[in-house]
Formats: structure tokens, C-alpha cells, sequence
């Protein structure tokens, strides 16, 4: 369960990555495949950063196979409508959805929110593995760096920006009085914000 809410995110953040490296958000214009081909240096940073984190053992990373996540394939509007949680509206034609200016701003909020998830997953993952703040957060900051420059290489998504939007979308609902999380998980997100918090405002 954890590897998939890990991996899950990725196939936004490698989608809108692979749209937004045309530099036209004309979606017949994705390639998924040349797109990682391009990165792939990238993709083993990002895995293993995942796998030091987690300590997932193969079975685990294998889901991001099963996933299909990094496999060539097409990136339709309604992927990205998806993945941006229908914010622009689904009740929109398809033609409106496939225009360029409609992409790219699906993918700037796919990419913030897929990112963010992807970081609340870690986190989770990390506290469950028993990885220490201390250890696990400059891990965590290096495999989001390498995640936000696949969604988008200009710096749109940047650690720091994905760990504020984090902080505030996720933390308060764990840490409130009467939230249901056990007091030595919610510790445990404490350090990871102090720690995070540390390492990306001193950079």
C-alpha cells in the first residue's frame, strides 16, 4: 500500500514532465518514451532515492513496473484532467481541453499537486520504515529536487515550493488535537517538517 501511494504520483509527475518538455503543450507532440529516454540517469536517482528512504524491498519497487509508470505511452487531456483534479472543469469539450494554454495550466496544478502527494507518501513511507529525520530528510530533499526537475525543468516546481504547499495541505489534519494519529507519528512529522524546513531554507 505504501509503494503504490508512492508511485501513484509519478505517472502525473512523468506525464506533465513529458508534455511540458515540448515547450508547446500541443499534446500529439508527447513522447513519453524519448522523454525518459532523456532522463534516464534521472529515473535511477529518483528510484533509489525512493528505495533508500522507504527501504522498500524489490517486490515493493517492482509496482512501479506493474504501474507502468515509465513505459512509452500517449498523455491524453483526460490524463491530465486527472491528475490536475479537474480544476479547469470537466464539464469542458474536449477540444477546450486539448488547447495548449488549457494543458499548461493543467500541468501546473497537476504538477503541484502530484508533487505534493509524492512528498506526503515519502514522509509517510520514511516514518514507517523507521528512516530518522535527521538521515531520511536530506534524502527526501534530493529525491523531490530530481522529481520537480522531471515535472519541470524551467524551476515552476521546486522542493521548496512543493514542501510549503505540503506543510500546509497535509500537516494540520495530522497534527490537530483529536486527528486520530498516534502521538509517536505525529512526533514523527514534526521532525521531518523541522528537518525539511532546515535544509530547503538553507539552500
Amino acid at each position: 500500500m505504501l509503494a503504490r501511494e508512492v508511485f501513484g504520483p509519478l505517472g502525473g509527475i512523468v506525464e506533465v514532465g513529458a508534455v511540458n518538455a515540448t515547450g508547446s503543450w500541443n499534446l500529439s507532440e508527447v513522447s513519453v518514451g524519448d522523454f525518459l529516454a532523456d532522463r534516464s540517469e534521472d529515473v535511477e536517482r529518483l528510484l533509489d532515492g525512493i528505495r533508500s528512504v522507504a527501504r522498500f524491498s524489490e517486490e515493493a519497487m517492482a509496482i512501479v513496473d506493474e504501474l507502468g509508470r515509465f513505459r512509452d505511452h500517449e498523455v491524453p487531456a483526460a490524463f491530465l484532467l486527472l491528475w490536475s483534479a479537474g480544476v479547469t472543469g470537466v464539464s469542458q469539450p474536449l477540444e477546450k481541453l486539448e488547447e495548449p494554454e488549457v494543458v499548461r495550466r493543467m500541468c501546473r496544478m497537476a504538477a503541484d499537486l502530484q508533487l505534493t502527494l509524492f512528498l506526503q507518501a515519502l514522509v509517510t513511507a520514511a516514518l514507517a520504515a523507521g528512516t530518522e529525520a535527521g538521515r531520511g530528510a536530506a534524502r527526501i530533499v534530493e529525491t523531490l529536487g530530481v522529481a520537480s526537475s522531471l515535472a519541470d525543468r524551467t524551476g515552476g516546481s521546486a522542493p521548496g515550493l512543493v514542501f510549503r504547499v505540503w506543510r500546509v495541505a497535509h500537516l494540520p489534519g495530522i497534527l490537530r488535537v483529536g486527528s486520530g494519529a498516534p502521538e509517536q507519528g505525529k512526533a514523527g512529522f514534526r521532525a521531518y517538517d523541522q528537518a525539511l524546513e532546515h535544509l530547503l531554507e538553507t539552500r
